[in-house]
């Protein structure tokens, strides 16, 4: 079933009932009472005028089927409570993996993630979507309960009442209790966004240190830590280490770097600034975006439209674990930190002013700063690149196509603050690759060679979950 506006006399939300009583009691109110006033008009307008406006504060489901819904729900969600990138991917895979066993326990067809619902035969997959999505996000977030509330009625008055609704009610409060369950104790902390320990390294050159302008704490080091949810380890593809201080490859990824990267290199081109700043955007909301798109354009069901989604989050996330483990492994220094040597401050991780590279082929540039401002969390391997090339192949696998033509939703310098009014297409997935590799470089947070090794981990890993999971059945 699609969810739409059900037909009705009524012009309120069939399912909010309390705000319709609410009106009708306004109205009656003012016919007793102020029938003979002479400010009657006014005082009842101005009444009505307060009714509607408490209606509108009321959040209204976004566009969609129920999967679809509920993705934007929980993206919104995840992304609104400050979770960073990393970790708000571990969000998003908790919520539509619970969505996806939700719905195959009903329609069949392929493995669930963690196990099927018995007796789902008969059951509303629509109201298995709501009752797991719902579930999942009120255990994670509940100072997001109120809203989640009025989402949560309101899907629900658009399902027909009977057995199949309450069944379907069942199996997604059983997937998402089985989801919670299966992840309590996966090592997620909270609150959102807190950093942790993690084994450093000597200080000394290439070593990683706090990046201006903000000198933040390091970011989530804790997700490289975080259970995979199909991968083994999250070592299981750890990349080789990154280029030796005293060879040509750091050479050639200094220099290049140090040439196109600065905030004001006049040898990267206004296309290619455009692209750097267009890759700032969030990656949860770009790919569950994505996601969205593709199963508008596709016309999926509400099982395709759950496989698809449950394949971006839990992928995403296992990629991100992955490359947040070797990122803290190797604690490789920034572009910033390696260029610039007065770029520190009194960290705890070396001296102020910091090392050079101790190689006479590469020159240090005082006051040399990246075009964009740098994450605070390890150089290597590249996330963006990780995340992308793992993107790239899921929606390959789904597509079943190496020429997927997929249009991706990214930051536009000429737009407001975080906006996602920018559109780039890419034919084939090398391409989406390709140009991850050089946005990152261009932006000068990233190596080339690290993009490479991102890249090449978010395949690696992406790879081996599709092997593993969201497979048909036989």
């Amino acid at each position: 079933m699609r969810n739409g506006a059900l037909k009705g006399t009524s012009p309120f939300p069939k399912g909010d009932t309390e705000m319709y009583t609410f009106k009708k009691s306004l109205i009656a109110f003012v016919g007793t009472h102020f029938k003979r006033s002479s400010q009657a008009p006014l005082i009842a307008l101005a009444i009505v005028l307060l009714a509607c406006t408490v209606s509108q504060a009321a959040p209204t489901l976004p566009p969609g089927n129920t999967v679809q819904q509920w993705n934007t729900i929980a993206e919104n969600t995840v992304v609104g409570s400050g979770a960073f990138q990393a970790e708000g991917f571990i969000y998003m895979g908790y919520v539509s993996s619970a969505m996806y066993d939700a719905v195959v326990s009903i329609e069949t067809g392929y493995e669930p993630y963690s196990s099927a619902i018995p007796d789902a035969s008969g059951a509303s997959a629509d109201a298995a979507v709501v009752e797991a999505a719902y579930r999942t996000l009120v255990n994670y977030f509940p100072s997001q309960t109120a809203t989640l509330d009025s989402f949560y009625t309101q899907a629900l008055a658009l399902i027909p009442d009977g057995t199949p609704k309450t069944t379907g009610q069942a199996v997604g409060l059983a997937a998402a209790t089985n989801i919670i369950n299966l992840r309590t104790g996966d090592g997620r902390l909270t609150p959102i966004g807190v950093t942790s320990s993690f084994p450093t390294l000597p200080p000394g050159p290439g070593v990683w240190r706090l990046t201006p302008s903000a000198f933040a704490p390091p970011q989530t080091p804790w997700v490289g830590g975080v259970r995979p949810f199909i991968l083994q380890n999250a070592d299981q593809f750890l990349p080789d280490p990154p280029p030796s201080l005293q060879s040509s490859d750091w050479v050639e990824a200094f220099n290049q770097i140090k040439t196109y990267g600065e905030a004001t290199s006049s040898a990267r081109t206004s296309e290619q600034t455009a692209v750097a700043k267009f890759w700032s955007a969030n990656v949860v909301r770009q790919y569950n975006w994505l996601a969205r798109d593709v199963a508008e354009q596709q016309d999926l069901g509400l099982l395709q439209t759950a496989r698809l989604t449950a394949m971006v989050n839990t992928i995403g996330a296992d990629a991100l674990i992955s490359c947040f483990f070797a990122k803290y492994h190797y604690l490789f220094w920034r572009p910033v930190t390696a260029i610039d040597p007065t770029a520190v401050t009194a960290d705890g991780f070396g001296p102020v002013p910091g090392y050079d590279d101790a190689n006479a082929a590469t020159v240090e540039q005082l006051g040399w700063r990246p075009l964009l401002v740098t994450p605070n969390h390890p150089e290597y391997p590249a996330a963006h690149g990780t995340i992308t090339s793992a993107m790239a192949e899921v929606f390959s696998s789904f597509l079943g196509t190496q020429r997927f033509n997929l249009g991706i939703h990214g930051f536009d310098a000429a737009g407001p603050v975080g906006n996602l009014n920018a559109v780039h297409h890419f034919e084939k997935p090398n391409d989406l690759r390709n140009e991850i590799i050089y946005a990152r470089l261009w932006a000068g947070l990233h190596y080339h060679s690290s993009s490479v090794a991102g890249v090449v981990l978010g395949r690696n890993v992406a790879n081996y979950d599709l092997r593993h999971a969201f497979q048909p059945l036989n």
